[in-house]
């Protein structure tokens, strides 16, 4: 069996599970772990913070084109940082979820993220998850997941997130605020969030992130990836 270093690319809406799986995947695989949607969400963040309009293409672009941002990983646990902060409790935020939306459909900031995300895929031995990884950032890509659920599914598991986080917020607010996010991130004339025609569609309705895991492994074997240690339990 092969055991070259393969490129993953995990897509779908937002709460639908695929940040779980792709920390985890890359962990199990021994492979570099990319958050897209954590760049976009830190440019938000810095957007917010520096009191830009979110519909100024080239403020906010300009803006990401110097973003101090990076990752890191701190007992297990996935961290981003801009420049010495470490932002990755800020980035989760409601607003900057939002903020995140609003600077996501700029073609400035996405040109600006596009060339950076793909130079940290060269050689492989990636998982690399967002909206349009495997349509326009990676289009190559060895494996590409779609993984989605239904949209009651991921309110409920956005609400008790914000919930855990000591932030309060209507169930129904939650569920309409992710409907408007859908609906804006496919929407979008620039890489909108879609399927791809070649990958493998999952629904973690109902099902643990243990499952959706081990089905990804399983297809992940199939494209000649190995395993750096078994996928570990949640």
């Amino acid at each position: 069996m092969s055991t070259r270093r393969i490129t993953i690319a995990i897509d779908g809406p937002a709460s639908s599970g695929k940040g779980t799986v792709a920390r985890r995947l890359a962990q199990a695989l021994g492979y570099a772990y990319i958050d897209t949607g954590a760049m976009f969400r830190a440019v938000g963040l810095a957007a917010l913070e520096a009191g830009l309009p979110l519909d100024d293409n080239h403020a906010v672009a300009t803006l990401a084109e110097a973003l101090p941002l990076r990752f890191g990983w701190a007992g297990g646990r996935a961290t981003a940082h801009l420049g010495p902060r470490e932002v990755t409790g800020d980035i989760r935020r409601e607003d900057v979820g939002q903020a995140a939306s609003a600077v996501a459909v700029l073609p400035g900031v996405r040109r600006a993220l596009l060339m950076l995300q793909r130079s940290m895929a060269v050689g492989g031995g990636v998982v690399m998850d967002g909206r349009d990884i495997g349509t326009v950032v990676l289009p190559g890509a060895d494996l590409k997941i779609y993984l989605d659920a239904s949209p009651d599914e991921r309110a409920r598991r956005r609400h008790a997130e914000l919930h855990a986080r000591g932030e309060h917020v209507a169930f129904d607010a939650v569920l309409a605020d992710l409907r408007a996010r859908d609906a804006q991130d496919s929407g979008r004339a620039e890489a909108p969030l879609r399927e791809a025609d070649d990958a493998v569609r999952l629904d973690s309705t109902g099902r643990p992130p243990d499952e959706v895991l081990q089905a990804i492994v399983l297809l992940a074997l199939d494209r000649g990836a190995c395993l750096a240690e078994p996928p570990a339990a949640e």
